[in-house]
């Protein structure tokens, strides 16, 4: 018998017993699912058995773990529908190209046509599984065996991806005959996968699931058209450069022909941004330009390029950050958790930001505030500035795109413009890579380097900054004139050399260490690059350094 304490309570079980059995007794006193276990500080499914004395606490659908364990596995259960339904011969190959609202968006290759009938003898099959309860398993095979499976599955994209992989085993997971490899955890098996929804979009099928603050509800399908070109272009540039996956981008880094992928990506972001210098001039009477994105999208480095080509067009344009206009440290309003939120909308002094836009607006000279941000104070430093004939405001900040912000400046005189970091590369044809794990990696190597926080801080902080994003950024990212992809294929690479040594520092016993692990387990699939071919101006220097702007 093996002595395991839950919720404080001492019980005793026998050795052997799965972790799913010991969850099942304590189901009722959750809300949610739960899909994995904390064994010792130690994430584990529910499929591993006891062996020693532990100290066990729970992981549900509620949880960020949890909750990316559900949609994981309901990757799986889908992709083993799709087969079964249209038949192997039929499927030549399925990709998981990105998200789209709070589903999957995936294409299906083959003499298949994306029908309601054919989504709903899927949706049917799914269901079945779900009833019948199948164990997703799991086994440990080396890195050729891997090779030769996938290769024999016809999933060339992850046969490519294991020739780069320094370690010597690969976990496979199975439902029934069909086998597959994911980047993460899966749940028990095929009864805790209920809620979902399948919808034809575009030229594919988006697998619609739940969200985290409600895991057994499936919202909606909500599409966002203008995110969703913006995410199809990124691919088409990502197939024009030959680096579609990380084994693509790893066989570049390896023939020796990164050099030439960083100039023609570069490139590529410069004529976007020099057509979006275009579309302003044409709008005629554009006096602001208002940039907003979510966190770590590189805002102000794009601000700035912008404001070279539009000065290239022949206007004067002048970069402003809504940061300076932030109200005082201690009058900022605090959230739920009794923590001060900056990325609201009421801690921005909103009055005196449309009293000084409307000021200049008008001919008069403003003196524009700087914040303090070490004293987080708002201070005036004789930084006086007056519009004239060619001026132009370039404002970058998380809610420029909400007219709640600018609501005395007329609609006329604004051009919206909604910026983020949407990766466009994918570890494989079935694992996607989140646009939140590039930004957050960006950030912590951005905020060690500026502000000197540690990795462990910026990882615990950044719950808190996606929910502000939630709130305050992306249901206003369809307001926008124009979009702009900041990401940059070779990113990632450029980014691990940075990124490793910051996150080796958290220790295990942080409550950190998990996603630290989780994430440089991810940089592990990529081969590393030096970072002395990347521009000055580029966005991404505006994260390691070294940028010819003042960012």
């Amino acid at each position: 018998m093996c002595q395991v304490r839950i919720h404080g309570e001492l019980r005793e079980y026998p050795e052997g017993t799965p972790f799913g059995v010991i969850a099942q007794e304590y189901q009722s006193q959750y809300k949610d699912p739960i899909v994995l276990v904390m064994a010792d500080g130690r994430l584990r499914e529910l499929h591993k058995k006891l062996k020693k004395e532990q100290k066990i606490t729970f992981v549900t659908t509620a949880d960020e773990i949890g909750h990316k364990t559900y949609k994981r596995s309901m990757s799986l259960l889908f992709l083993k529908a799709v087969y079964h339904v249209a038949g192997h011969e039929n499927v030549k190959k399925v990709v998981l190209h990105f998200t789209v609202h709070q589903g999957f968006y995936y294409t299906i290759q083959g003499n298949v046509t994306i029908d309601e009938e054919f989504l709903s003898k899927v949706k049917a099959y799914m269901r079945e599984l779900v009833e019948r309860k199948i164990p997703i398993r799991k086994r440990s095979v080396t890195t050729r065996e891997a090779r030769d499976l996938f290769r024999r599955h016809k999933m060339y994209d992850k046969e490519k991806l294991f020739r780069f992989r320094r370690v010597s085993r690969v976990n496979i997971y199975s439902l029934e005959e069909f086998e597959d490899y994911f980047y993460g955890f899966m749940v028990w098996h095929t009864g805790y996968l209920k809620y979902f929804e399948l919808y034809p979009y575009d030229e594919g099928v988006v697998l619609q699931m739940p969200t985290a603050k409600e895991p057994t509800v499936v919202p909606p399908f909500e599409p966002s058209p203008k995110i969703f070109r913006v995410q199809q272009e990124a691919e088409r540039w990502a197939e024009r450069i030959g680096a579609a996956t990380v084994g693509e981008l790893n066989e570049k880094i390896s023939g020796g022909k990164i050099r030439k992928m960083i100039l023609v990506g570069e490139a590529l972001q410069e004529e976007r941004i020099s057509k979006i210098a275009d579309q302003i001039i044409a709008s005629g009477n554009v006096r602001f330009v208002m940039i907003a994105g979510p966190s770590s999208s590189g805002k102000t480095t794009f601000s700035h390029r912008l404001s070279v080509q539009l000065a290239a067009h022949g206007m004067h344009p002048h970069p402003i950050a809504v940061d300076n206009y932030f109200v005082n440290r201690e009058d900022t309003p605090l959230d739920e958790f009794g923590k001060r939120n900056f990325e609201c909308l009421e801690a921005v002094d909103v009055k005196k930001f449309n009293e000084d836009m409307t000021a200049l607006l008008r001919g008069e000279r403003v003196e524009i505030p700087r914040f303090n941000f070490v004293e987080g104070r708002r201070e005036y430093k004789g930084d006086y500035l007056q519009m004239g004939d060619g001026d132009i405001l370039v404002i970058e900040g998380i809610h420029c795109l909400n007219d709640a912000l600018s609501h005395s400046l007329p609609r006329e005189s604004k051009f919206k413009i909604y910026i983020s970091a949407l990766t466009q590369l994918n570890v494989d044809e079935h694992n996607r890579i989140p646009t939140t794990d590039g930004r957050l990696i960006r950030r912590l190597v951005r905020d060690s380097r500026t502000r000197g926080s540690s990795a462990k801080d910026t990882i615990a902080m950044w719950g808190s900054v996606r929910r502000g994003e939630e709130q305050n950024i992306f249901p206003y990212q369809e307001e926008a004139d124009v979009m702009f992809n900041s990401a940059l294929l070779y990113e990632l690479a450029a980014l691990k050399v940075y990124a490793e040594p910051l996150l080796f520092q958290i220790e295990e016993d942080d409550p950190e260490y998990y996603e630290a692990k989780r994430l440089l387990k991810f940089l592990d699939y990529f081969l590393a690059i030096p970072s002395e071919d990347i521009p000055n101006n580029s966005i991404l220097r505006e994260f390691i350094g070294g940028s010819c702007f003042d960012v």
